[in-house]
């Protein structure tokens, strides 16, 4: 019988239960209540959504019982309020009974219950949905308390802002990249860090637990980072006079080769500029070009440690001789020791190939660098704010050429006295709409799409 984290038997007995864990799947700002939202986690397939009149966000397996069509591509009924099925139009209420079905006069309580859709625990806190996964421990979950930041917290002055990006890389590889912090003067070298300021980083180990690791790194500021399994790990940062931030990450074992990550970015200082500053500008300047700079190289090592691992371990295929790799160490440890080195992915997953195609990342490098990097798909398409964007600068572009024809054909018609008079003027207005069309359609746009990382540029 496997043990699970809690119950205090020796660590040797020790197996972590990756399915009664808490996991914030996305942003509830990105999250549409009008239309079901796919999510993978845990390789099993879900859908999120919201009933009419309710303020409350469902999650269930996304898996019609009729002819296991996928929820997802369903919708909210308009008068009922549920969750339809597209493919025969099988209804399920909040509870994921069966409510109505079509073909037949009328659903019984016995057809209900036959009939149902499986629902997860879920819980809406500090601007996130969160999850369990496993629907047959719900007594657990109620009783298991998410892992929040402390600094996620209004009411102690801090403001923060959110980012959800999908990953073209595991979990146990985004875990590991987060956990150091080393790589950041030189993967983000201009975006978030400075190569030439690269130093030493003491780090300290102050607890190693099968529930919790910490550590404090010593240097500019006091930093103390935070690994809570599965998916927390958080840097907060102490820089003088009261002043604190942090940067609260969630990792999201989506399936292999696959990750998530959520982040929520706080401080209690400057907190007008975060309020005033658009999200979707925050997202292209800063959260963006960060994750692009770690995502080549995250996928090429990902491959490497793969085929170094089927002959060696980690710790031989790394090295790791420096006060640095101190947390990247504690957690490979700790994945080995209580993970036993692999996720039990779902049942959903079983039918995807896990190797060597689903790993097969470089072949080759150039030709997959769009598809690796699809900001589109990655980001833009389950983030609200930048979706919205995207959709006005559109908009603006059709005005925008609107007016240049309208200021054209003005010009055109103006009589010959007031030609010379406003005619220039309305020729230069036109010019510069379609100039600043130009620019949006060119250089902003595409932002939203693909952006290439050559790190050699930077």
């Amino acid at each position: 019988m496997e043990t699970q984290i809690g119950s205090n038997p020796s660590n040797s007995d020790i197996q972590f239960n990756f399915w009664q864990q808490w996991y914030p799947v996305a942003p509830l700002e990105d999250l549409d209540p009008q239309r079901p939202t796919a999510i993978t986690l845990l390789g099993q397939h879900f859908v999120i959504w919201q009933p009419k009149h309710s303020d409350q966000y469902l999650v269930f397996q996304d898996l019609c019982p009729h002819r296991l069509a996928p929820l997802s591509e369903g919708r909210i009924d308009e008068q009922t309020g549920q969750l339809m099925c597209s493919y025969h139009g099988w209804q399920f209420d909040q509870e994921g009974l069966c409510t109505h079905i079509p073909q037949a006069e009328a659903v019984t309580p016995k057809q209900a219950q036959l009939y149902c859709v499986t629902a997860v625990p879920t819980q809406a806190q500090s601007g996130l949905l969160w999850v369990w996964p496993d629907p047959d421990t719900r007594e657990i979950a109620a009783t298991q308390p998410l892992p929040l930041s402390p600094l996620i917290n209004a009411d102690q002055n801090f403001v923060w802002s959110s980012v959800m990006r999908d990953l073209a890389y595991d979990w146990q590889t985004l875990v590991e990249n987060v956990s150091d912090p080393s790589h950041v003067p030189f993967a983000h070298h201009g975006v978030q860090g400075n190569r030439n300021q690269a130093a030493p980083i003491p780090m300290e180990v102050l607890t190693s637990t099968p529930e919790l690791i910490e550590v404090l790194t010593t240097g500019k500021f006091a930093t103390t980072i935070t690994f809570q399994p599965p998916c927390r790990l958080e840097y907060q940062f102490s820089i003088g006079e009261g002043k604190q931030a942090a940067m609260v990450t969630y990792c999201i074992p989506i399936a292999p080769g696959r990750s998530r990550i959520v982040a929520l970015f706080a401080r209690n200082f400057a907190t007008g500029l975060m309020k005033v500053t658009p999200r979707w500008v925050e997202h292209m300047k800063n959260r963006n070009p960060v994750l692009d700079g770690d995502m080549i190289l995250l996928r090429a090592q990902e491959k490497q440690l793969l085929q170094h691992t089927q002959t060696q371990n980690w710790q031989t295929a790394y090295k790791l001789p420096t006060s640095a790799d101190r947390l990247v160490i504690e957690y490979r440890r700790w994945f080995e020791k209580y993970g036993h080195g692999q996720i039990p992915w779902g049942s959903a997953h079983e039918q995807i190939p896990v190797a060597p195609n689903n790993y097969d990342y470089l072949q080759p490098l150039g030709e997959k660098r769009p598809q690796i990097l699809d900001r589109y798909h990655q980001h833009t398409l389950i983030c609200s704010s930048c979706r919205r964007a995207l959709s006005r600068i559109k908009l603006l572009q059709k005005i925008l050429v609107a007016v240049f024809a309208i200021a054209i054909s003005g010009a055109a018609i103006l009589p010959d006295a007031l030609r010379a008079t406003w005619g220039i003027p309305i020729v230069l207005v036109g010019l510069l709409g379609l100039g600043i069309c130009y620019g949006l359609k060119y250089w902003l746009e595409p932002r939203f799409y693909f952006v290439d990382y050559i790190h050699a540029d930077h």
